[in-house]
């Protein structure tokens, strides 16, 4: 279990934030309840990659850099996840990882990254076995153990081809605070 981002702050993420709800998380004992994840949702990054065709981490939001947010949840004994899309954009119009899977496995497993959630987002029309896919090997190449989970809104009958690709999988859309989107949800996964 864990705790992500966006529910709370969406795209108005910075270090400040993200270190204070760790220490809470530590503080509050919820750590030895099985909170272990600090997961730092969409909008980390800029849109636009540099020269080498490298993510551009948000450096206003965090000057330090991606390592030593890992660092900082690793110290205080978490894993660190982060977001990303198998698409050319995430959702919120930042740079995805569509066609970069390498060099951003690459990335993550240099800062220290151990869960990622990958979002379906502008996904160019490429099939999500094939993005998947790609995001696996990636990962596995690094070898880094990074548990990857599928964001994929259930799209393709992912629940067919993604128990052979990712650690876990979404079979319907996002859900939403009502007991409607719920419902829809549950039956939808029937």
């Amino acid at each position: 279990m864990g705790w992500n981002t966006w529910n709370k702050f969406a795209c108005d993420i910075a270090i400040d934030k993200i270190e204070a709800a760790i220490d809470q998380i530590v503080e509050l004992g919820l750590d030895k309840l099985g909170y272990n994840f600090v997961n730092l949702d969409d909008c980390w990054m800029k849109l636009g990659r540099s020269d080498e065709g490298r993510f551009i981490v948000d450096e206003q939001a965090f000057p330090q850099g991606m390592k030593a947010l890992g660092d900082y949840i690793h110290d205080k004994g978490l894993k660190f996840g982060i977001y990303s899309s198998a698409g050319t954009m995430t959702c919120a119009g930042r740079s995805g990882s569509l066609y970069y899977e390498e060099v951003d496995a690459e990335d993550f497993a240099a800062w220290g990254v151990d869960y990622l959630k990958y979002d379906n987002c502008y996904n160019d029309n490429v099939p999500g076995v094939t993005r998947y896919t790609a995001m696996r090997d990636a990962l596995a190449a690094t070898g880094r153990p990074i548990f990857f989970s599928m964001c994929n809104w259930g799209e393709e009958d992912s629940w067919r081809w993604a128990p052979g690709i990712a650690n876990s999988w979404r079979t319907t859309q996002d859900i939403f605070d009502d007991f409607s989107s719920v419902e829809y949800n549950f039956k939808t996964s029937q």
